[in-house]
């Protein structure tokens, strides 16, 4: 695979120059420091998780203006209350009009603060754990989302790590190509095979680039297609 410093220039050609990358780069905040992290509360990676969930397929400008009928509906996102959800407030959930009423995805939130509060217990808080999660292996933090949290796979767990500022890569159509351009991965396959490559791939470059994994990704967009 080419040297970072390459990937760069070729992100910066497609952008219109290295000032324009630049400008572009700086339009998303730079990861949280793991000391801010670990201060934020379980909640509100709770709520990430749903918002994140919710988007999925769905309008992301809808879901962001009905955003404060669902920090309403649910409560503030209150972990120790939404993991003993009633079935009776489940089922007033199902038609409250100030949510999008998908069953499932309601059913996420419960499923998720019984994963949060499990994490809090073993952890002293979810945040801590999440804020303290080597980056050098995000792969295996994927797993543990995919395995122990409901609906976190795929991009949906990636884009809330990284909306939560945990410096983080996000697998888009773009970020695979721009590695299946490098031969980082010969198929498009997210196998453990595969993974466990693209994470190599991403250590080393944030070793000889000094950049952290979130501004590595988007270049590795930004040089194989027209991401943002």
């Amino acid at each position: 695979m080419n040297d970072f410093g390459t990937i760069e220039a070729l992100a910066a050609e497609n952008k219109g120059g290295a000032d324009q990358l630049t400008a572009l780069l700086a339009e998303h905040n730079p990861p949280k420091p793991i000391e801010e992290l670990e201060l934020l509360g379980d909640d509100r990676w709770l709520a990430m998780f749903t918002k994140c969930i919710f988007q999925a397929g769905f309008s992301w400008k809808v879901i962001e203006q009905k955003w404060p009928g669902f920090e309403t509906a649910f409560e503030g996102f209150d972990v120790a209350r939404l993991a003993f959800l009633p079935d009776e407030a489940f089922e007033d959930l199902l038609s409250d009009t100030r949510i999008v009423r998908n069953g499932q995805k309601i059913k996420s939130v419960q499923a998720n603060a019984v994963f949060l509060k499990e994490l809090a217990a073993e952890h002293g808080s979810a945040a801590r754990f999440f804020a303290r999660y080597p980056v050098e292996d995000q792969v295996g933090l994927m797993e543990l989302m995919k395995k122990r949290g409901s609906r976190l796979g795929g991009t949906t767990g990636q884009i809330a790590l990284r909306f939560m500022g945990k410096e983080s890569f996000i697998l888009t159509v773009d970020v695979v190509n721009a590695l299946l351009r490098e031969q980082v991965i010969e198929t498009a396959s997210l196998s453990k095979k595969n993974l466990n490559a693209i994470q190599a791939a991403f250590n080393e470059w944030k070793t000889t680039s000094g950049r952290p994994l979130t501004e590595i990704s988007r270049i590795l967009a930004f040089s194989a297609g027209t991401a943002r």
